[in-house]
């Protein structure tokens, strides 16, 4: 059997920035980007504030930040929560071959580790770019098989992604780097069935933290299986069903997965976008209001009923994964932001009412970023819509205005308009920095006390 952890390994620590295209380089500041804001903004989540009272008592020396918040932490702890911070509002980015996440554990990792030793910004860019690379391609070897049988694939193939950027930056040779993917892949875990709880932004942070303490341990010569990827008894062959290695070994260097990366425009789970997005037209075309709409009716991907075909959401957290509150909310408001699925919208009784006249139905033929729509206002007027693409798909991409706009919002009623813009000229300028310790020292909140 091909070594498929010795072959990613070595190219990991063998690969050189001036090796990375420079097109390849600007996704990854723009990932890097899309994270760190919804990394600020996700700080004052109720998730953040629950683990911070639970571990506090238990937090190492102040070596790192928490984006957001004033406390400063030990580096793993640091990895865990913003981590957390950066996927609670399930805003951040999407590799949608995989359905992967893959900013979060990756940058999480490495940015605490870059308050602890000095990090330039072409070291960070370059292990951000591998990591991510890492936890994509393992992503790619078993998807679909994996993720279906219930794993959650940015938690499990994250850890991975976490430890290669991480063990990069730590300067480990090949066998550390073989030990350091292997400590990383007994760590994996992560189930669906946490989709719309607190567990479900706690995956990627608990990879990030594992995936730091995998690389950490490695550099100390702590020893795993040589195979942990291609054993019988690894990470493919338990976790999958299916498998293809070659997803991991073949053409590494020549393309890179960052490039696929999506962004979101909505904070929900990716597959509903396409309907939100059918949605906000058909409002903002017609001028609709919720009391003119007897039905809507949604022809889907199946996977879209799978995942988010919550019809009576409790909490804002479950109404991110229901296709019915993310329409409802779309058609009242023209928005399906973080405000959108407060508990009190959730709970608001308009929202409700349109919610309940909202059917959906699944067909194969339908792909995952489409959608078909059926209206019907109340004095019998039909209007259709379909979206063969939905906005922040790599058809409909946003733009680093895009970009902008939404770390703007996200991050300024944390940090305020001054930090917030400080934020972004800092990732535009990443490369040219000494100390990327900087960005995370100026997402800091020392002015709240949290």
């Amino acid at each position: 059997m091909t070594e498929v952890t010795r072959i990613l390994a070595r190219y990991i620590v063998e690969a050189k920035p001036e090796d990375v295209p420079a097109a390849v380089k600007r996704e990854a500041l723009r990932s890097f980007l899309n994270w760190l804001g919804c990394a600020v903004g996700g700080s004052i989540h109720p998730t953040l504030d629950r683990t911070v009272d639970a571990l506090g008592a238990f937090f190492g020396q102040e070596q790192a930040t928490v984006l957001g918040r004033s406390e400063r932490v030990d580096i793993l702890n640091a990895a865990l929560l913003n981590g957390i911070s950066g996927h609670v509002f399930d805003f951040d980015d999407t590799h949608l071959k995989t359905i992967i996440h893959p900013a979060g554990p990756v940058a999480a990792a490495i940015l605490a580790l870059a308050e602890h030793q000095p990090v330039s910004g072409v070291d960070f860019l370059h292990a951000f770019i591998l990591g991510v690379e890492t936890e994509c391609r393992i992503g790619n070897a078993v998807y679909p098989a994996h993720y279906d049988i219930g794993w959650h694939i940015t938690g499990t193939a994250g850890v991975f992604g976490a430890a290669a950027a991480a063990g990069k930056l730590l300067g480990l040779n090949e066998q550390q780097m073989v030990w350091a993917l292997g400590i990383a892949g007994t760590q994996s875990s992560g189930f669906r069935e946490m989709f719309g709880t607190m567990c479900k932004s706690f995956h990627p942070g608990r990879a990030a933290q594992n995936g730091l303490t995998a690389a950490l341990l490695a550099k100390r010569n702590f020893t795993s299986s040589d195979r942990v990827i291609e054993a019988p008894r690894g990470f493919a062959h338990v976790m999958s069903t299916a498998r293809n290695f070659g997803e991991i070994t073949e053409g590494l260097g020549d393309h890179f997965e960052i490039s696929l990366n999506t962004y979101k425009p909505f904070a929900c789970g990716i597959v509903i976008h396409p309907s939100i997005d059918g949605c906000v037209q058909l409002r903002n075309e017609n001028g609709l209001v919720a009391e003119d709409i007897a039905s809507i009716e949604l022809e889907v991907h199946p996977l879209v009923l799978e995942l988010t075909g919550k019809k009576t959401p409790r909490t804002g957290l479950e109404g991110k994964f229901s296709v019915y509150h993310s329409c409802a909310v779309a058609i009242i408001h023209g928005a399906a932001g973080e405000t959108e699925y407060d508990d009190a919208v959730v709970a608001n009784p308009e929202v409700i009412a349109l919610r309940d006249r909202i059917t959906a139905s699944a067909s194969s033929s339908i792909r995952e970023d489409e959608v078909k729509i059926r209206l019907t206002k109340r004095d019998g007027t039909i209007i259709e819509k379909h979206v063969a693409h939905a906005i922040g798909s790599l058809e409909r991409p946003m733009s680093d205005a895009d970009l902008e706009a939404k770390f703007t919002h996200l991050s300024e009623p944390v940090v305020g308009a001054d930090v917030t813009a400080k934020l972004i000229q800092l990732c535009w300028a990443l490369e040219g920095l000494s100390d990327v310790g900087e960005i995370a020292r100026t997402g800091a909140n020392l002015s709240k006390k949290n």
